[in-house]
Order: structure tokens, then sequence, then C-alpha cells
């Protein structure tokens, strides 16, 4: 198990070689940042966008949260993490594209769809039950016609990106770019037991890639 201090003996590693090779690369990041892509990932540690992709910095703005979700537009005074992560994407990097990239074995989905936490305190399960539940509306349809088994995990795990691919539209920056032509808005999913990755086509669909 890496702790720590693992941690920092990685870093040795890192500055002794990584670093050193590709050093007019870090110099030139240190200047700023131009990624092409926005990714929406998972928290999950197994689910890696930087290691799936095989990019190297710089190339891809990334922010991840339990169950790669994005909340629907909200015009309100409470604190959006990933609605000023996809404002500073959007706006500011101006990134042509956004990957909504779901993945296998989601813990949080897993949460949506046994609805274990509901009702559960802030601290002790509340604040997860609170952000999953954004997934109510398609967990009732995913029940309706698998139940809760095996199945249903993979078909809500699939759900988690086309939820968060409509909450995108909601924002009004986001749909102005997309009418215009200037932004793309893509969904795939990794399946972590078989490490084949599934993109989402226009009928909504996922096929290996």
């Amino acid at each position: 198990m890496t702790d720590f201090t693992d941690l920092l003996d990685g870093y040795q590693r890192f500055r002794t070689s990584e670093y050193r090779r590709h050093r007019d690369r870090w110099s030139g990041l240190s200047e700023g940042q131009s990624p092409r892509v926005m990714v929406i990932a998972c928290s999950d540690s197994r689910v890696d966008p930087a290691q799936i992709f095989d990019t190297v910095p710089g190339e891809i703005f990334v922010v991840r949260n339990v169950a790669n979700l994005v909340p629907p537009f909200e015009d309100d005074a409470s604190r959006h993490g990933v609605s000023a992560a996809l404002e500073f994407a959007v706006n500011q990097l101006e990134v042509p594209e956004i990957l909504v990239l779901g993945h296998g074995a989601c813990g949080g989905v897993g949460a949506a769809l046994s609805q274990r936490f509901k009702g559960a305190a802030n601290g002790e399960g509340g604040f997860i039950a609170h952000w999953v539940d954004m997934l109510d509306a398609a967990r009732e349809q995913v029940v309706a016609k698998y139940g809760t088994g095996p199945e249903a995990v993979r078909a809500l795990e699939l759900e988690t990106v086309r939820v968060s691919l409509t909450n995108l539209t909601t924002f009004p920056f986001v749909s102005k770019r997309l009418a215009e032509g200037r932004l793309k808005i893509h969904g795939a999913y990794f399946a972590i037991a078989d490490g084949v990755l599934h993109v989402m086509g226009d009928d909504g669909e996922f096929a290996p890639a």
C-alpha cells in the first residue's frame, strides 16, 4: 500500500528522472497552460484520466468528484466546485472539448442505487447522499427496468455520463459555445475489469473505442 512516505519517494524519482527528461516542457508550462480537453472524471483511485489516455502534463484539464457528476447550473450563493472548474476551463482556458468519463465498479453509483446513505447526517453519508441524488430520476428508470442487480449497476454507471452531459447544457456559457460550434462535448466509460474504453455515440449508446 502507498502511504505519504511512498509518495515522497515517488517525488524523488520524478525529480531525478521524468522532470529532468522534460525540463523544457516544464519550463514552458510554468508560463501557463493551454489544454485542449477538459475531462470530468470520478475521484476513484483506479481511474486516472492521465494514465488512461496516456497524456503528459498540460494536455488535459481535469476535475474529479464522486461519480463524475456535473450538477445543473444553479445561480445561488452556494460554493460550486465543479461549476467553478467548468467556468474556468470554458471561459478562461477556452477548451474546445469536454469529456465526461464514467467507469465501472463506481462506489458513488452503488450508493445512488442502494440509497444506503439516504437520510444520513452530513459527515455520516449525508454529503454523499445529497450529491448522488441528482441521479434519482435515472435510478428510478434503471430500477424499473433492471431491478438492483449487477445489470442495474452498469446501466446507472452509463446514466451518470448522460445525466452529466445533459446538465452541462444547462450552463449558459456552455450552451452558447455549443450553439456557435466553438465547443464539443463527449461521453465515455472505462471498464476497470477489462480496461476497455467505451465511447458514447450521437445516439447516446456506448461502443468500444
